[in-house]
């Protein structure tokens, strides 16, 4: 993240004089250091003050041309007239975020005279750049608090977070190795409209140029990749050094090089793979997808290209904070009065980011689907906390992203035979009433699964594409949540 950085812009005018504007410079440098001191995730760039239309234009031009910046920040410090605003941000392609805050925490009472408020107007500067950002239909963000306010920062960090993302999801590709699985609908989707909002190329390859790259890889890297593989998990005894599906192990080590090697080439951090299209490989790729999930890849199963590049960017989206990140589906309900329950899982690939277990069980077992040899799998749980799970789908006329909050809790017994990772959660508000909301909106039975992502950041991420948001939480009530479907339906045919 430290070769990126976010310019902080502070619009003032000519009308103050020289020592006025020294001050606010003064000022803003002042605020700079203090914000780069605080630890957020993006390098903070102190630009020139705006006072003039042709300097709004020359910066915002600036920064959508800047490879390195991933946004801007403004503060009007003083007032700044709109009017000089609208050419620059006219062109600015970066997302934009207003800082409403001012150099003071508190009113100086018993010193502040009208030079003071002169140089401190950002409770009305504020308000006449809001109106602009308004008027032109602006995508942007407003966040008002004091710049030494730990709160404040926060949401700097997150809005951060999510420009970074946006960035990342301009220059993602995604490879698909195969098609969708047959006949289903949700995995379905429109590539050019997905590009055309989200900024991230799809593209597909033949299994075959994947298996000449799997093929290619030498036994001593697999050997070497293996050797971690021990320091980092535990075995069952049939993967196990000796054990008879040992080179299961083996063969998914190779896989995992090869995949890497070929995502790598071609540039692409994000893949799908399905299971009705292995020709030439000795297995599902099971443990391989885990692992490079592991590594930041986004990935989701069986062609799906929204949730493949839907968990890439929400990985860059968390960044370092604490949780994980993983593709996801909702397998299995348990009805239990006042104690419903979702078993999260798919057949293989869950990332191992968000389990309990230090070191996960690597097994080998059985799988029917795909009609291949038994692929070998990491196996394990997930701790308990507050989680989210999302999914984009395309809705012909705009594309959707569907949230649901949900409280994951740790397994009250074991489960001995099943062998793949999982995760337990109570859906908000209730299983019954997330589940009816989820259907009646659309929602795809993949999901991106994250302990580390809050519903701030989904909202972030929502308007800086333009998409539309829905969110089944504890206040869900299921009529309400349906006049917001009708609503939104007569929004979006009357915006086309």
């Amino acid at each position: 993240m430290q070769q990126f950085n976010v310019w902080f812009v502070i619009g003032t005018q000519h009308l103050y004089g020289a020592e006025t504007l020294r001050q606010v410079e003064q000022n803003a440098r002042q605020v700079v250091e203090g914000l780069n001191q605080a630890g957020l995730p993006v390098r903070l760039e102190l630009k020139p003050l705006v006072k003039s239309p042709d300097e709004a234009l020359s910066l915002c031009r600036d920064a959508s041309h800047d490879q390195n910046c991933v946004g801007i920040i403004t503060w009007l410090h003083t007032f700044s007239p709109a009017k000089m605003w609208i050419g620059g941000l006219n062109v600015l392609t970066k997302p934009l975020l207003q800082f409403h805050t001012q150099f003071n925490a508190e009113i100086p009472w018993d010193s502040m005279d009208m030079d003071f408020m002169n140089l401190n107007q950002t409770a009305h500067g504020g308000r006449e750049f809001g109106f602009i950002g308004a008027r032109m239909g602006l995508q942007h963000s407003v966040v008002t608090g004091h710049w030494q306010d730990k709160h404040s920062q926060q949401r700097v960090a997150n809005w951060m977070r999510a420009a970074l993302a946006k960035q990342a999801s301009q220059n993602l590709k995604v490879a698909r190795f195969g098609d969708n699985m047959r006949e289903v609908a949700v995995t379905e989707g429109d590539k050019v409209a997905a590009q055309i909002t989200f900024g991230y190329a799809v593209n597909g390859w033949g299994v075959g140029d994947l298996v000449e790259v799997i093929n290619s890889v030498s036994d001593g890297d697999v050997n070497a990749l293996v050797d971690e593989y021990e320091s980092h998990y535990r075995f069952t005894p049939v993967a196990a050094v000796g054990g008879e599906k040992r080179q299961h192990v083996l063969d998914a080590a190779r896989i995992e090089l090869g995949l890497k090697r070929f995502l790598d080439d071609e540039g692409c951090k994000a893949f799908t793979t399905n299971f009705q299209t292995l020709h030439g490989m000795t297995q599902l790729p099971g443990l391989a997808v885990q692992r490079l999930m592991g590594q930041g890849y986004g990935f989701a199963g069986e062609g799906d290209w929204k949730t493949a590049a839907l968990l890439r960017i929400f990985k860059v989206l968390a960044g370092d904070r604490p949780g994980g990140t993983s593709f996801m589906e909702d397998y299995t309900y348990h009805f239990s009065p006042g104690n419903d329950l979702v078993l999260g899982s798919h057949m293989l690939e869950v990332c191992p980011s968000i389990a309990l277990e230090e070191k996960p069980l690597i097994d080998v077992q059985f799988l029917g689907i795909g009609d291949k040899a038994d692929p070998a799998r990491m196996i394990f749980s997930t701790p308990a906390g507050r989680a989210i799970n999302a999914s984009v789908i395309d809705m012909g006329d705009r594309f959707r992203l569907l949230v649901n909050v949900v409280d994951a809790i740790e397994q009250p017994k074991p489960l001995p035979k099943l062998p793949v990772a999982r995760a337990l959660w109570k859906a908000q508000p209730s299983l019954a009433t997330a589940s009816e909301a989820w259907i009646l909106a659309g929602g795809a039975h993949h999901t991106v699964f994250s302990q580390a992502l809050s519903l701030d950041d989904m909202y972030l991420y929502g308007e800086m594409h333009g998409i539309e948001v829905l969110v089944i939480d504890e206040h869900t009530r299921l009529p309400a949540f349906k006049d917001a479907l009708r609503w939104n339906d007569a929004y979006y045919h009357m915006k086309r």
